[in-house]
């Protein structure tokens, strides 16, 4: 610490309230009869043929909603044989995204394939920080104090006038092309937020009434440098049936750690003395891979073909999951130097430690929790008599209730050769990049996706 910021700070804390006012009062609204969504059609995606696509996008800023797009354009440059015009992008159906690459998610969610036509131009090559406040002034540096230098009049702002042009969650339902799942973190719960009509139930509030890019926000709310986004809580406004499954796995000793936190929470949100108000930060904090939307609605789902439809679980044959991880390696010099890290490299390399480790332990929990999905989906597709299979698929031609393969693909910076791997390493966590790395970005997701073993063993099942 500088001997200027020693004789500023004792100022800025006594002149911390002189700030203004940080505008991230709760915007949800509460439930009348019945959610939104619920009320106009089922939020589940409609699979067309017998492949699917799930995506999950990881922490980043820019750099990851780059990468995210990249393995985008790669799958949109896939052709389907017997669907003339539509490419495997045209089968994704579950997105899930986390901090930078929320921003990827939502904007699929919003225009479907056709997000990879602009996605670069409206978002990658902007400068999003001229909307932040990214300077060391007192008056940033005493809202730091007061809980975060930015509010809803930067990025939420930003995203509704460039990019999302003020959609909510059921504007996104009416549009169909995937189901969305965007990841923040419960910082009193510590636990991850996930923004679906189960959690916003619970809450007593309408998911369909609000908008996504406050939820994206949210998720991408690093702290200190945004304030966290608040939830109201209405829980004294309406009944909720808990799930039996809350109950399951609060009662026994064994069982996924995850889902118990989850449980925890959600029972937690009924007390609105305790929680009058829900605090979001950046999502990365509990999940910098953004599988817990995909694996919760898997653990929590009371049939095994949730959150899929029974017909599309009939028809299925092929999924791929692509696990898109922008996370950076190792950096620093720091080794090398007699006097080894500063304060703050030590701050830094702790925070990168902890979520390098989550990470791994994430995707190897989502892994096995895909694989348990696929054998309880067979196992339900042998049960099913012939007259439900030709109810459900149309025909009994060539039906296999065991034929049905997934494929989870991670791709990372790690799996670059080492060149590649050490100028992608390099690029920064920020809202605003070059051009060049923008497009070194895209080019790599692509190059590892193609190169991946999985990925080609998909393709192969597909000729």
């Amino acid at each position: 610490m500088s001997y200027r910021v020693l004789i500023v700070l004792p100022f800025l804390l006594l002149t911390a309230g002189c700030a203004g006012v940080i505008d991230n009062a709760p915007i949800n609204v509460a439930l009348a009869e019945q959610p939104t969504l619920a009320r106009e059609k089922d939020p589940s995606p409609r699979i067309d043929g017998d492949t699917a696509v799930a995506l999950t996008f990881s922490g980043g800023g820019t750099r990851a909603a780059a990468f995210a797009h990249g393995a985008m354009k790669a799958l949109a440059a896939v052709p389907l044989r017997d669907e003339p015009g539509k490419t495997l992008l045209d089968r994704v159906a579950f997105l899930s995204g986390v901090s930078g690459g929320s921003v990827a998610a939502a904007y699929y969610a919003y225009r479907g394939p056709a997000a990879v036509t602009d996605f670069r131009e409206r978002f990658l090559l902007q400068n999003v920080e001229a909307s932040l406040r990214t300077r060391v002034t007192p008056a940033n540096l005493a809202r730091a104090f007061e809980g975060g230098v930015n509010d809803r009049t930067g990025l939420p702002r930003w995203l509704d006038e460039h990019l999302l042009g003020g959609a909510t969650f059921a504007d996104l339902v009416d549009r169909g092309y995937a189901m969305l799942w965007v990841n923040a973190s419960d910082i009193y719960n510590r636990n991850v937020f996930i923004f679906d009509q189960r959690t916003f139930s619970v809450l007593c509030s309408d998911l369909g009434r609000y908008p996504l890019s406050e939820a994206v926000a949210a998720s991408a709310a690093v702290p200190i440098a945004f304030a966290p986004i608040l939830i109201r809580n209405y829980a004294d406004r309406c009944s909720w049936q808990e799930p039996a499954w809350v109950a399951d796995v609060l009662g026994t000793r064994g069982g996924s750690a995850v889902l118990r936190a989850y449980a925890e929470a959600l029972r937690r949100y009924r007390n609105v003395k305790l929680l009058p108000n829900v605090s979001l930060l950046d999502g990365g904090i509990t999940d910098n891979l953004g599988v817990y939307g995909l694996t919760v609605a898997r653990e929590t789902a009371s049939a095994p073909y949730q959150p899929m439809q029974p017909a599309s679980a009939v028809r299925l044959r092929n999924m791929l999951f692509v696990v898109v991880d922008a996370g950076r390696g190792p950096e620093g010099d720091w080794p090398q130097r007699p006097s080894g890290p500063t304060g703050t490299e030590i701050a830094m390399a702790v925070a990168d430690t902890l979520i390098d480790a989550n990470t791994r332990n994430t995707f190897d929990a989502f892994n096995s929790a895909m694989e348990k999905w696929r054998q309880e989906l067979v196992d339900y597709r042998c049960r099913l008599s012939s007259a439900e299979v030709q109810r459900l698929r149309g025909t009994l031609r060539g039906w296999n209730c065991r034929d049905l393969n997934f494929h989870v693909v991670r791709i990372g910076f790690d799996g670059a050769e080492p060149a590649l791997r050490a100028r992608l390493n390099a690029i920064k966590t920020a809202f605003v990049l070059p051009q060049d790395e923008v497009d070194l970005v895209i080019e790599a997701a692509g190059r590892l996706l193609a190169s991946d073993p999985e990925y080609r063993r998909f393709l192969s099942r597909l000729d």
